[in-house]
């Protein structure tokens, strides 16, 4: 059987092909890790700023909810002591 001629290739060129195509890969994974650590930083910020957010502002509230929280200082809360007594 006998091969054509379109099917063969000089080693030297193929290899020259081959290292040049290895070099542009390489310099799209770069691009590609310098996006991927920009989004890491992005996450990290935005996480530390949702922590900051979620922190109550005043201290902790020992789960009750913020109009909980704030009748208790004020005082102007539903009397607990008289609820539940019939």
């Amino acid at each position: 059987m006998f091969r054509s001629t379109d099917r063969q290739t000089d080693p030297a060129a193929a290899t020259a092909s081959l290292a040049a195509e290895a070099a542009l890969l390489e310099g799209r994974l770069s691009l590609l890790r310098e996006a991927i650590d920009s989004v890491d930083a992005r996450i990290d910020a935005v996480s530390e700023t949702l922590r900051r957010l979620q922190r109550p502002a005043t201290g902790p509230t020992e789960g009750r909810t913020p109009e909980a929280t704030e009748e208790r200082k004020s005082g102007t809360g539903p009397d607990r002591s008289q609820h539940g007594r019939a």
